[in-house]
């Protein structure tokens, strides 16, 4: 119901990955006759249209009902929401990246919404974003939205044929690589785009077995993927080794990239005005006729697994409205609201809304690359070592040139260590 942040005490980002209790499997009781149903958003991606839809449905559908929705900012996901979820003065329904999801739910914020689940949209739904909303097969947070990440091109930078294998595009960057350009872009800390490598090839980043994660860079497909990225950065690229994934446009504007493996929005960094007071881009020079695909796998007609960035939503575990705000969760995720997410661009949680996405070819290939993506692992201990920076650290070392199979090793030590805490 109607509820605010007030002055609630900060928690900081490492809350989240604190193991606590179980998520929480609060029943969906029966609301009161009227109220205001309370839900946070973050940014402004849901567009306006969307806002809108989900407040008319809803109080249409929910006599003596209003539903308020309240605009918070990524920061507040961190600093935040731990405090708010669990006071009692909680919001019913929150929007969380879907790499915070695992950390919210070990602590017991979110409400079991597994009941829910084949009515949301069951397999048709994301299943990388299923995976990091669940704990031990209950979800408790549903897919939002999804943004993923395709291969941009332009024939000013590269004129070959798109590869058709994750061979062929590794040999095709290194045949385009010359003093001044990288036919693949490829910094040594972009783990992001490291991760397609490992996964296509077999390999992963831990796997649950029983209550102990097991690294998997050092196994057989994780070597093979690693090799594969360590003849990119020796062969392929140019770009620094100790380097991020940061502004991307600014060299494939520069003309110094063939191959740009980014999110999809990345486009609209390309595609900006030349002339703009900040982070131009060359809509008429590299950004000319601009083209994308999705990551081929290692067979002709695979997609490789890709990370996907995005969006979970979930019922919070201490809202006192629990069936309306299942009722306004399964407007979200229904064919009317998810199709004006599409439609502006943001790749919907059901794989069959798809349809209603942008006609153009860089949207396309941004949605099946998401339908083939992949999660990391769904531990509350993640974020912890996302800020190790461990991965980070030993991709840096491969990119030097150090033995891969010693540094996938001790990697896989230092995420063990991390998950199984």
């Amino acid at each position: 119901m109607k509820k605010t942040l007030g002055a609630l005490s900060l928690l900081g980002a490492s809350a989240l990955v604190l193991a606590g209790c179980s998520g929480g499997g609060t029943p969906a009781a029966e609301s009161a006759e009227t109220g205001d149903l309370t839900v946070w958003l973050v940014g402004t991606d849901t567009p306006q249209d969307a806002r809108d839809y989900l407040k008319k449905t809803f109080e249409d559908e929910n006599e003596g009902w209003t539903l308020t929705i309240e605009e918070k900012t990524w920061a507040d996901t961190a600093d935040n929401y731990v405090a708010a979820l669990s006071s009692n003065d909680a919001p019913d329904l929150v929007e969380v990246g879907n790499t915070q999801a695992p950390g919210f739910i070990a602590q017991g914020l979110f409400s079991d919404i597994s009941g829910l689940q084949e009515d949301l949209g069951g397999d048709d739904l994301l299943q990388s974003f299923v995976e990091l909303g669940s704990e031990d097969g209950t979800l408790y947070a549903a897919p939002y939205y999804a943004g993923s990440r395709v291969v941009f091109y332009s024939p000013a930078t590269y004129d070959g044929a798109v590869p058709t294998t994750l061979e062929e595009y590794v040999q095709a960057g290194v045949d385009a690589t010359t003093d001044s350009k990288s036919g693949i872009y490829a910094p040594g800390k972009d783990w992001y785009n490291a991760l397609p490598y490992v996964w296509a090839n077999g390999g992963e980043i831990a796997t649950l077995d029983g209550d102990q994660w097991t690294g998997g860079f050092s196994s057989e497909g994780g070597i093979a993927g690693l090799e594969m990225l360590q003849e990119v950065y020796e062969n392929a690229t140019i770009a620094p080794a100790d380097g991020d994934e940061a502004d991307p446009q600014v060299p494939f504007c520069a003309g110094e990239i063939g191959f740009l493996s980014a999110p999809a929005w990345v486009k609209w960094s390309i595609l900006a005005p030349a002339d703009a007071e900040t982070a131009p881009g060359c809509p008429d020079e590299a950004g000319k006729d601009l083209k994308a695909f999705a990551l081929p796998g290692t067979s002709a007609g695979e997609v490789a697994p890709v990370f996907a960035g995005g969006s979970n939503i979930a019922v919070a575990a201490k809202s006192d409205a629990q069936d309306k705000a299942q009722a306004a969760l399964s407007i979200i995720l229904s064919e009317g609201y998810q199709k004006i997410l599409a439609e502006n661009g943001l790749i919907p949680a059901l794989a069959s809304f798809a349809q209603y996405l942008p006609d153009d070819e860089i949207t396309a290939e941004a949605a099946k690359a998401a339908a083939s993506s992949k999660a990391v692992p769904a531990s509350p201990n993640w974020a912890e070592v996302e800020s190790s920076g461990v991965i980070k650290d030993a991709l840096v070392k491969i990119a030097q040139g150090g033995d891969v199979t010693a540094i996938a090793t001790e990697l896989d030590g230092q995420i063990e260590a991390i998950l199984n805490k």
